[in-house]
């Protein structure tokens, strides 16, 4: 059986196709778009031109899933902050629908925290901790105690977003990276979360995925491996300072798409993480769309992930 998902997110949207048997769970096919919808937001409103780059993004979809012989009916679309933080979300879903034909969930980020831990915790290795998913437009935090759920919830800072409002160019300033952290430290406050210590963070989503793929390339580490000291992260965030070629190569090298805002999100990463006292990420391929798979459409928690 195949299942179509689309995550409309606010940096990027991703069109990931399932097939599920007896084995289990497999991703057969993705594509991914650097969407950037957070740049098309004034006044808190997506504009004409916002909508009109998530319909063709949307439309582009519709052919590919075609060539896997799923109908366009039977494509599942969600939306996340990138619709959330709008102030114009339904006009947004009901043009969406008119052009494209397509029919777009819109979930809350308490949902899409909980989703988030769904999906990745069955690839976690350990039974406590916290979850920490760095989108473009909001970041989902979960904690968790014998893999349930202690608490989950989501703050409006994203990487994109972050780079949107404090950056002026490229490679943000010292005073502009002061500024970020000082945001992400006052936007947890207002969470009044319980004050915990959490050795392992389970990283989710494209931030945490790129950060992996940046100090695997900078330390050597090999491909393959998902595990980021925190450590690292530090050091990144040192040597990282300017946009001159040699300074940025490894980024260009790795997730040239990512240049304006993974260091927006390496500090977010950083925050978060000296907030928990953690030590080590560990980084899941897996998420807010397998949890969405598991638990709105297939219904079922008995799919474990597997192959690629």
């Amino acid at each position: 059986m195949l299942y179509a998902i689309v995550d409309l997110g606010s940096n990027t949207m991703r069109l990931c196709i399932y097939e599920t048997s007896e084995m289990g769970l497999k991703s057969i096919f993705e594509k991914k778009t650097m969407a950037g919808l957070v740049n098309y937001i004034k006044k808190e409103r997506l504009s004409t031109a916002g909508i009109k780059r998530a319909c063709d993004i949307l439309n582009e979809y519709k052919h590919y899933i075609s060539n896997f012989g799923i109908k366009e009916e039977e494509l599942n679309i969600f939306a996340t902050a990138s619709l959330r933080n709008i102030v114009n979300t339904k006009e947004v879903i009901q043009t969406i629908k008119e052009i494209t034909g397509l029919d777009v969930e819109l979930i809350s980020g308490e949902e899409e925290a909980t989703l988030d831990f769904k999906g990745a915790i069955k690839v976690f290795p350990e039974s406590s901790g916290v979850l920490v998913d760095i989108g473009g437009g909001s970041t989902e935090l979960v904690s968790f105690q014998d893999r349930q759920i202690q608490y989950a919830t989501s703050m409006p800072v994203g990487s994109l977003n972050l780079y949107v409002n404090y950056v002026k160019k490229i490679i943000p300033k010292e005073e502009e990276r002061e500024l970020i952290r000082e945001h992400i430290k006052d936007t947890l406050k207002s969470l009044e979360l319980k004050e915990e210590t959490a050795p392992f963070i389970c990283g989710v989503g494209g931030t945490m995925r790129a950060a992996a793929k940046l100090s695997n390339q900078i330390y050597g580490y090999g491909k393959e491996n998902i595990i980021i000291k925190t450590s690292d992260i530090k050091e990144i965030l040192d040597t990282i300072k300017n946009s001159r070629k040699q300074t940025i190569s490894p980024v260009l090298q790795v997730i040239p798409d990512r240049i304006h805002t993974i260091i927006p999100g390496l500090i977010a990463v950083d925050t978060i993480a000296d907030f928990y006292s953690a030590k080590e990420i560990f980084v899941s391929r897996y998420g807010v769309r397998e949890g969405y798979l598991y638990e709105r459409i297939i219904k079922e928690n008995v799919y474990a992930p597997s192959g690629k």
